[in-house]
């Protein structure tokens, strides 16, 4: 799934029904009580209705929401996500931090963007934390997201630019990243239901000529 998820798409029959499911997981009902459910199921916690947290073969799934056209769903809920379950308190963390996993999905989703599918050089884009970031890569160049406004309530992109030029879709290459250079996005406290829609983000079909 992680490597085709355009036809995964079309398996359910198209962006809406695609996204019904999604907005269906987050909040659809564990039909156990919670002790019967983690006797069961001991990894599957920091549930969001049965979206889980918790355990790494989920992280991708709240980006999902950039493949079928939605962004600003993947804006809101990867927010959400990172402000509910992952804190400097006794919450903590939401789950067992194997190899690395749940650590990575924090910084690249509070940096903005997540290497969706294994093997694509592609990174998708999420909902920046900080107002300004800087990645120094090992050729000497720097990446840097630069999310103007960002806060706790602009979680929405409203536009965006990649090294000057307009970015109206939701991806960028892992080219993009180790050349350096910005990617800017101008945040908001509504979302922009038009940005991002140019085109998806590459599945595997895709991979020719990236």
């Amino acid at each position: 799934m992680h490597h085709n998820i355009a036809d995964l798409i079309d398996l359910f029959g198209g962006n809406q029904p695609f996204i019904d499911k999604l907005d269906q997981l987050f909040v659809e009902d564990l039909k156990l009580s919670k002790w019967q459910y983690y006797a069961i199921h001991p990894d599957a916690t920091g549930n969001v209705g049965q979206f889980v947290m918790g355990n790494e073969p989920s992280f991708h799934i709240p980006y999902l929401y950039n493949y079928a056209g939605q962004p600003w769903k993947t804006q809101k809920r990867i927010r959400m996500l990172l402000e509910s379950w992952f804190r400097n308190d006794l919450m903590g963390i939401p789950g067992d931090e194997d190899g690395g996993g749940m650590t990575a999905f924090v910084v690249f989703s509070q940096l903005g963007f997540y290497p969706v599918s294994p093997g694509i050089p592609v990174y998708t884009i999420g909902s920046p934390i900080f107002t300004k970031s800087s990645i120094q890569l090992d050729n000497g160049k720097v990446f840097t997201v630069s999310a103007v406004n960002a806060s706790w309530s602009n979680k929405y992109i409203q536009s965006a630019t990649l090294n000057g030029q307009p970015l109206n879709r939701t991806w960028f290459t892992h080219d993009d990243l180790i050349n350096g250079g910005t990617l800017e996005l101008i945040m908001g406290n509504r979302p922009n239901k038009n940005w991002g829609l140019e085109s998806p983000p590459p599945s595997a079909a895709d991979m020719q000529g990236l």
